[in-house]
């Protein structure tokens, strides 16, 4: 069997899938838009020049046309999924349709944040982790993935209470300062650390509580995924902020499921799980005034094997290429 994923792969999640469809040995190949670069310094400095004169991004162009060449290349395939659809052109589209009998489309984000309508007519199965959108339009409902191997809680050794990364974001700087106020009085040992462009860290200082800018650490570049889980075996707790206009769960609650670690979220929908346990998980109410220092004290409770399993990439990836378990 022959699968082809396309996709932006930024935090390098994707490419846990094909290494999953490798080792159940088939002929997988990963076309990442990402990836593409420019061929020189030469051809960098023409794009700069065209996107500030002229408002056109060659590399936008480039990349479209190095997902058809790619195609070419490795010929027809017996399945592709393309993560997040609607950063490619519909011209591209109706190539990638040419070269399957099955294309399917994965939707990291909510609709309203990345409007997809105007290219769902290439699929034929469209999968979506938010409960809305697959009311909306029909979608096939399925969850993130946990992708890490499993490391048992009595395996570590964590030294703070609290740990989030995020990106630079506006609202989510507004609730930590809020939660920051409420884990004062608890003596909380708590690191944020805020990846992004070296502008934002001016912009988003100026939005944080002097008081509480000592927990905050900038980083102008992304820590490298394979990076995560040590900073998440150093702490008991991971904390999950939603993301505005989506309420499907994030890959940090998956991360913290294969390492045994209890989550903290504003994520209201995540009572609805199979897995939700609220000693392992506390949901903020809306002042984050629920927050009490026994939640850290008290150990993560193990999950029963079946539904541990049930969010496994390994099941993730039989579910949507309708694999034989």
């Amino acid at each position: 069997m022959k699968i082809c994923l396309i996709s932006f792969d930024f935090w390098h999640y994707d490419e846990y899938i094909v290494h999953k469809l490798k080792e159940k040995g088939i002929e997988a190949t990963h076309i990442n838009i990402g990836a593409f670069t420019h061929k020189n310094n030469k051809e960098r400095l023409k794009n700069t020049f065209s996107k500030v004169f002229l408002g056109k991004n060659l590399k936008h162009a480039k990349r479209q046309n190095f997902i058809i060449e790619s195609l070419k290349k490795i010929g027809r395939q017996d399945q592709i999924l393309v993560i997040n659809p609607e950063s490619i052109e519909e011209r591209v589209h109706v190539e990638i349709r040419k070269h399957t009998d099955r294309n399917m489309a994965y939707l990291y984000d909510s609709m309203s944040r990345n409007p997809a309508e105007h290219i769902l007519h290439f699929f034929d199965t469209v999968f979506s982790f938010e409960d809305e959108d697959v009311k909306k339009f029909g979608f096939e409902k399925i969850t993130n993935y946990n992708y890490l191997a499993h490391c048992p809680a009595d395996k570590q050794n964590p030294k703070l209470d609290l740990f989030y990364i995020t990106s630079h974001d506006k609202n989510r700087i507004n609730r930590l300062n809020l939660l920051i106020t409420q884990l004062a009085d608890l003596k909380i040992k708590f690191e944020v650390i805020i990846a992004g462009k070296k502008g934002w860290k001016n912009k988003l200082s100026q939005l944080i509580d002097p008081k509480n800018a000592t927990i905050l650490k900038f980083k102008r570049k992304n820590i490298c995924h394979t990076q995560l889980p040590k900073y998440y075996k150093n702490s008991k707790v991971i904390l999950d902020l939603m993301r505005e206009n989506q309420t499907g769960l994030s890959f940090r609650i998956f991360e913290a499921m294969a390492l045994e670690k209890k989550i903290i979220t504003d994520n209201e929908e995540i009572k609805k799980k199979d897995f939700y346990n609220p000693n392992n998980i506390l949901v903020l109410n809306e002042d984050f005034s629920n927050i009490e220092r026994s939640f850290f004290e008290t150990g993560y409770e193990k999950l029963p094997e079946d539904i541990y399993q049930k969010y496994t990439l390994d099941n993730w990836v039989n579910t949507v290429f309708k694999l034989e378990k």
